[in-house]
């Protein structure tokens, strides 16, 4: 009887063992899930109406800025970042970390409001968070992201606060929010857009910004012809383009021996931006512990955008549907190896 009652009393003590194992290994699952979630859109406060704005710690939605708030309420700080069509200011705005953009020269107006007016309208997730606009004084304001752009992807993963985030999951969503922007460029609200500030892997990069979490916004768009429903092509500026970055049909297809004119320089398409997506997605990618799988399994659609036929090429939202395929296989397999741990 007392070798009885003694099993008797130790089943509790086992059945709490065995729920506190499994506690734990909930909790662990939970942890690791966290460290790498599947492909998700990024959020980025983007539950405002149509010409209203969300920053940072603001409860509440509010319109775009317009000329009065911007002049009296915005200070600028310093200048980050110039270019030929504009100057950047890290400014302050109610508190608020904000991105002024201020026209460099009356000679890139037209580059500048054609940029304004791609803001306005790809307000998306894809595209950073337009703050407000004064078009008579050559300013508009977006969300301030302080890791810049994709240029410096490496320094900021090796910054301590973030170096746990230098993962194959962190730099493959990246090249997928690279390949949906396309996806979303080539059949935006404002017609099928090209890319033309990216005439070699630097320029590309530089048109886009880091988020906090590591996802990707563009942000430059002073330069996005339109290809027309009826079929005419872009040309990507007067001047000649050289190279191996940039696709075939860019190129001077007359030789040397005849002078390069603009006049008689072939229009092209947005396969154009296709055919560089293997290169960004390189860099992307860096070389941390998996992105050589990676490459492996995105050899055949890589091989594909860089045919020289712009025709035979795959659109973005193909490449995109092998990616988001690629990443979740990938996130599959390494759940099922936790699994058997």
């Amino acid at each position: 009887m007392g070798n009885g009652r003694a099993v008797l009393c130790s089943l509790p003590v086992v059945a709490v063992c065995l729920a506190a194992l499994l506690f734990a290994n909930l909790v662990l699952y939970l942890y690791l899930d966290s460290l790498y979630p599947s492909f998700v859109s990024p959020s980025l406060h983007r539950h405002c109406p149509s010409r209203h704005f969300k920053l940072g710690t603001m409860r509440d939605c509010v319109p775009w800025l317009q000329c009065p708030e911007i002049r009296a309420d915005i200070r600028r700080l310093k200048m980050v970042g110039q270019g030929a069509v504009k100057k950047v200011y890290l400014s302050e705005w109610s508190e608020q970390k904000v991105a002024v953009c201020a026209l460099s020269s009356e000679a890139y107006r037209s580059d500048f409001l054609h940029g304004l007016s791609m803001l306005r309208s790809l307000q998306s997730v894809r595209v950073v968070q337009l703050v407000g606009a004064c078009e008579e004084d050559g300013v508009f304001v977006t969300e301030y992201h302080p890791l810049g752009t994709p240029l410096g992807l490496d320094q900021a993963l090796a910054i301590p606060r973030y170096h746990s985030s230098d993962t194959w999951q962190t730099r493959f969503r990246l090249a997928l929010d690279y390949v949906a922007f396309l996806t979303f460029l080539h059949a935006s609200p404002v017609g099928t857009r090209v890319m033309c500030d990216s005439n070699d892997l630097s320029k590309t990069l530089s048109q886009f910004l880091l988020t906090a979490d590591f996802r990707l916004v563009a942000n430059d768009l002073d330069a996005l012809p339109e290809v027309t429903a009826g079929g005419h092509g872009v040309k990507c500026g007067p001047r000649q383009l050289t190279g191996d970055f940039v696709a075939p049909e860019q190129l001077w297809p007359h030789g040397e021996e005849m002078p390069f004119s603009d006049e008689l320089m072939p229009s092209y398409n947005e396969k154009t931006d296709i055919w560089k997506i293997p290169e960004v997605t390189g860099f992307l990618l860096g070389h941390v512990t998996g992105s050589d799988v990676i490459h492996f399994h995105l050899f055949q659609i890589h091989a594909d955008c860089k045919k020289q036929d712009p025709r035979q090429r795959p659109t973005a939202k193909e490449v995109l549907n092998v990616y988001r395929a690629v990443y979740d296989t990938m996130v599959e397999s390494q759940q099922q190896t936790r699994d058997m741990l």
